[in-house]
């Protein structure tokens, strides 16, 4: 999953991005609106965190620009404002949750994971599934049959966004800008050596292959 932080302060930034690189998301950050704008216009976000007190434009301005250009990526707003008024202007300026400074981590990954599922259309157990595969996005619990698998977070990621474009090829570059963020190589080989990983773990005691590699192009989880 790929997400955009707009944050100026670079300390909670680092705290975010951090804690979300950790998860297992590919994040990106900038610091002002504009800089946010130019983002979502040529990228597809799954998810934004904005905070409302930035340089320039505020973030509800932000966010009520991006509605008025029929932007609707879910978005969490942070804010130091606390009463009811505030938090109410957000929700009716297009934002679609809104968590008050200071706030755990582990409360704004959980918000940003509901939005995900909610935007996505997931089920309300936060499942989702793609033949005898079956991820549970609240537990990080991947089974396929009546086996349990244990994958690390980036694997977790990876398998997530095979399984949401289930019979669909991805590349490398899409893979790429969706587990990883828009800092790395696209010349590296991190994606053949996690989707390596991935397989070993998904496909080793199982006669059907659901992971294949299309040559040149590049991988898609197969339904059948």
């Amino acid at each position: 999953m790929k997400l955009l932080l707009v944050e100026d302060d670079a300390r909670i930034a680092s705290f975010v991005v951090q804690g979300f690189n950790q998860a297992g998301f590919a994040i990106d950050h900038v610091s002002n609106s504009d800089a946010a704008m130019n983002f979502v216009t040529s990228t597809i976000y799954d998810a934004l965190i904005v905070d409302i007190m930035l340089p320039g434009n505020d973030g509800l301005t932000l966010i009520e620009d991006l509605r008025a250009r029929k932007i609707t990526t879910p978005t969490i707003i942070l804010s130091a404002k606390r009463s009811v008024d505030d938090r109410v202007r957000g929700l009716r300026g297009g934002g679609d949750d809104y968590l008050t400074k200071p706030f755990a981590f582990t409360e704004l990954l959980a918000r940003v994971q509901a939005l995900i599922r909610r935007s996505a259309g997931a089920v309300a157990t936060g499942n989702l599934t793609s033949a005898d595969i079956s991820l549970n996005l609240l537990t990080r619990e991947v089974i396929r049959g009546d086996q349990k698998i244990e994958l690390q977070p980036r694997e977790f990621s990876l398998l997530e966004y095979l399984v949401r474009n289930t019979d669909r090829v991805v590349s490398k570059t899409m893979i790429l800008e969706h587990v990883w963020d828009y800092n790395f190589d696209p010349q590296t080989n991190v994606v053949d050596v996690l989707v390596c990983r991935l397989r070993n773990k998904i496909d080793r005691n199982f006669d059907r292959k659901a992971i294949q590699t299309i040559r040149g192009v590049g991988y898609v989880l197969k339904s059948t």
